[in-house]
C-alpha cells in the first residue's frame, strides 16, 4: 500500500480535533449519526490494494466542460479536475493544515504577505512539457482572464505573481493572509498545461495522474492512468466518473456494486448511507443551507424591516422537519455548535417580532409579497412550501416561482437577480472560512448573491482575512456575526454532512470542499 505524499507546509491555522473521525459501524445495527461529525470514517489502511482496474465514482453533479476554471468544488467537479491538473497544494484534515501535492513546499515570509511557492523538479505535464514557475503563472494568469470562481478573491487578494527561477515562483499578496494556501487548493491551483491552447480551442492537458480517455458529457468521464505521473504511475488503469443524478440512484447504485463511491450531501440520504456504510469521508459544511434575501434596490428587502422580518419568521429546525425529514443539522447561526468557530449568537426564530417588523414595514406602503424562486423539482418544492408556510404564518404572501433547469435557477440568481428570495448555500468550511464569506458577502464579489454593499462587512471580511491565529478569527468572526444579526442579509438554516462513501476502495486521499484525490487509490478486489 502506498503512503501520502507531501512534507507539512509550516501550520497556518490550529490542530483540528476530529472527535467525529468515529467508527461508521456496522450494517447491523444503527448509530447515533449526531456522533459522526467530520474526517475518515473506518477507512481501512490495512486493507492492501491490487494493480489495475476501475474505481468508478459517482460524484454529486457530472461536468460539461473539461475546463476547471468554474468547478473546483467538490461538488461541482472539482475532483474530476484534481484528476486531470492535480492541486499545487491539499488541505489534511488530520493535522489541519495544508501541505504540498504537485508543489514541494509553500512558505510563507513573517507576516504572511509573500509566499515563495516551490515546485518538484522533473514534474511534466501529460504533453510531456515541464511543470515550471511560469507555466505556473500562465495557468492562474488564464484563471483569471476566464473569471475562475475564486478568480475575483485572487485579484482582490494578490498582487503579481514573482517567477524568481525555473522552480520558484514568488506570491506577493496585498496584504497579510495566513490562511491564503486556501486558494492553492482550489481552482487556481490546478494548473494547466500552456499547450492546452496551442490549437486555439482549449485541450485538457494537465499535470495530474490522469489524462481523459472518454468524455461524454451527462453520462460519464473516463480517465486513464499516466505511467509518468511525478508521484509514479497510479495503481489503477483507469477511474470512471458515471453521472447519477438522484442521490438516491447514487447509494443504491454503490450498495448493488455497480459503482465503487458516490458522493451524497441529502440529510436523509447521508444518514442512510452513515448507518449503513463502512467506508468513506464526512465534512461539513457551515450555512451549507440559507435563505437567499435579496436586498438590491427596488426589491421588498431592500427595506431592512422586510429583511429582519424574513428572518425572524423562518424557524431552521421546522424546516429540518418539513424538508430534510428530521435528518438535518439545523441552524441560525452562521456557525453552530460542532463548527471550531460556534456556537456564534444570534438572536433566531422569532415569530412575534417578525409580524411587528412586517407591519412596521406595511405601515409604510410594503404591500407584503414576496417572490420565492426555486427548483422544479419535488424535493426543491418541499423546501420552498416549508419556507412559504412559515412567512405566510405572520403575514406575507409569498410567490412561487419554480424554474425548469437548474441552469434557469442560476441565472435568476445570479446573473438577472430576479426575486426576493430563494434557497442557496454558502458551504463555508472551518479550516478557512474567509474563503465562503468573501464570496457571499463582499461588495466586490459577483458570487454576492444577496447583494450586500456594505463598507462594514467589507471591513470585517479584510480583519478576519488578516488575522493570525484562531483567537483572531474567532473575535472577527463574532464580530462579523454581530453585524448579520443587525443587518439580516440572509436566514441560516443550517449546515449541512457531505459524504463520500466507498466500497472496496481503499487509498482515497481527501482535500478541502469535499475534492477527492485518487492519485494513490486502489480497488482491493480483483
Amino acid at each position: 500500500m502506498r503512503t501520502t505524499r507531501g512534507l507539512l507546509i509550516a501550520a497556518t491555522a490550529s490542530a483540528l480535533l476530529l472527535a467525529g473521525c468515529s467508527s461508521a459501524g456496522t450494517t447491523d445495527s444503527a448509530r447515533d449519526i449526531s456522533e459522526v461529525t467530520a474526517g475518515l470514517i473506518d477507512d481501512s489502511d490495512s486493507a492492501e490494494g491490487v494493480q489495475g482496474g476501475t474505481i468508478s465514482y459517482a460524484p454529486f453533479s457530472g461536468v460539461s466542460t473539461l475546463d476547471p476554471v468554474r468547478q473546483d468544488g467538490g461538488s461541482t467537479g472539482g475532483s474530476q479536475m484534481a484528476a486531470i491538473y492535480d492541486l499545487l497544494v491539499r488541505y489534511d484534515s488530520a493535522s489541519d493544515e495544508y501541505v504540498p501535492q504537485l508543489a514541494a513546499g509553500l512558505e510563507p515570509n513573517d507576516d504572511a504577505s509573500v509566499w515563495t511557492l516551490a515546485l518538484r523538479d522533473g514534474v511534466t505535464f501529460s504533453d510531456g512539457a515541464p511543470v515550471d514557475a511560469e507555466s505556473v503563472r500562465w495557468s492562474v494568469e488564464r484563471y483569471l482572464t476566464n473569471r475562475g470562481t475564486h478568480a475575483q478573491l485572487w485579484s482582490s487578494a494578490v498582487e503579481r505573481i514573482d517567477v524568481v527561477d525555473p522552480l520558484t515562483a514568488r506570491i506577493v499578496l496585498t496584504k497579510p493572509w495566513p490562511q491564503f494556501p486556501a486558494l492553492l487548493a482550489a481552482g487556481p491551483g490546478m494548473i494547466v498545461a500552456p499547450s492546452s491552447m496551442a490549437t486555439g480551442t482549449f485541450r485538457p492537458i494537465g499535470a495530474g495522474p490522469f489524462t481523459v480517455a472518454d468524455f461524454q458529457p451527462g453520462t460519464a468521464l473516463t480517465l486513464a492512468a499516466r505511467d509518468d505521473y511525478w508521484g509514479g504511475a497510479p495503481p489503477l488503469d483507469t477511474l470512471r466518473f458515471p453521472v447519477i443524478t438522484s442521490e438516491d440512484g447514487r447509494l443504491d447504485a454503490l450498495r448493488n456494486g455497480d459503482i465503487d463511491a458516490a458522493y451524497m450531501r441529502s440529510p436523509d440520504v447521508v444518514a442512510d448511507a452513515l448507518n449503513t456504510e463502512d467506508a468513506g469521508y464526512l465534512y461539513n459544511a457551515n450555512m451549507g443551507a440559507v435563505l437567499a434575501v435579496n436586498q438590491r434596490p427596488g426589491r421588498a428587502a431592500a427595506d431592512p424591516l422586510v429583511r429582519r422580518a424574513i428572518v425572524a419568521a423562518v424557524d431552521p429546525d421546522l424546516f429540518d422537519d418539513r424538508a430534510n425529514k428530521g435528518k438535518g443539522m439545523p441552524e441560525s447561526a452562521m456557525f453552530g455548535q460542532w463548527s471550531r468557530w460556534g456556537p456564534t449568537e444570534t438572536a433566531g426564530y422569532d415569530p412575534n417580532l417578525a409580524r411587528q417588523l412586517l407591519a412596521d414595514a406595511k405601515a409604510g406602503g410594503y404591500d407584503g409579497t414576496l417572490t420565492y424562486v426555486g427548483l422544479n423539482a419535488a424535493y426543491a418544492q418541499s423546501h420552498a412550501l416549508a419556507i412559504q408556510s412559515m412567512l405566510e404564518a405572520v403575514g406575507f404572501t409569498v410567490e412561487l416561482d419554480f424554474k425548469p433547469s437548474m441552469a434557469d435557477l442560476i441565472a435568476a440568481l445570479y446573473a438577472k437577480h430576479d426575486f426576493d428570495i430563494g434557497e442557496s448555500g454558502f458551504n463555508v468550511a472551518d479550516e478557512a472560512p474567509y474563503v465562503r464569506l468573501f464570496s457571499n458577502l463582499h461588495s466586490g464579489s459577483s458570487s454576492n448573491v444577496l447583494g450586500v454593499e456594505s463598507p462594514e462587512a467589507d471591513r470585517l471580511l479584510d480583519r478576519l482575512q488578516t488575522a493570525d491565529g484562531d483567537e483572531a478569527r474567532q473575535s472577527a468572526l463574532d464580530e462579523l456575526q454581530s453585524w448579520v444579526n443587525a443587518e439580516a442579509p440572509f436566514a441560516a438554516l443550517g449546515a449541512t454532512k457531505n459524504l463520500v462513501a466507498w466500497r472496496g476502495v481503499t487509498d482515497v486521499v481527501p482535500s478541502a470542499d469535499g475534492i477527492m484525490l485518487f492519485g494513490d487509490a486502489a480497488r482491493t478486489e480483483g
